[in-house]
């Protein structure tokens, strides 16, 4: 159930961009369900933007999806935390299979093709960030 204050939020934004970031909400969701170790997502507001946290069992790090800004040529974004290593190790793994804004974000455009399996790899490894950077130690 999507929190009220979320609900708020998604509805705000203009018709095509939401459906858009409701994509993005279910993929990162069905994607924690089936990740070993996520446990439970809350899904709340943070700097006013859908975000996705693993607040139960601390595996992973925040994901906020949002519309970028007016000065993006992008339309839409996945943000992570830019001091973890996940945007860095995105652009390793897939190359000019997204956009990227610095360290801190997947780009997209309304009426992409999301490369879906692509976005849920993303997704795993913010969700089990802590995990995996705490098994290397």
């Amino acid at each position: 159930m999507m929190p009220p204050e979320v609900a708020a939020t998604f509805a705000d934004y203009p018709e095509a961009i939401r459906t858009e970031l409701l994509t993005l909400r279910e993929l990162i969701l069905s994607t924690a369900s089936e990740t070993e170790g996520v446990g439970a997502i809350t899904e709340t507001l943070k700097w006013g933007e859908p975000a996705y946290l693993t607040s139960q069992t601390r595996s992973g790090s925040t994901i906020r999806i949002a519309p970028t800004n007016a000065k993006s040529t992008h339309d839409y974004a996945m943000f992570f935390i830019c001091s973890t290593n996940l945007v860095s190790d995105f652009r390793a793994q897939f190359g000019d299979t997204f956009a990227y804004e610095g360290e801190r974000a997947v780009l997209f455009n309304v009426g992409d093709v999301v490369p879906v399996d692509e976005v849920r790899e993303c997704v795993r490894q913010a969700l089990t960030y802590h995990l995996r950077t705490e098994a290397r130690r």
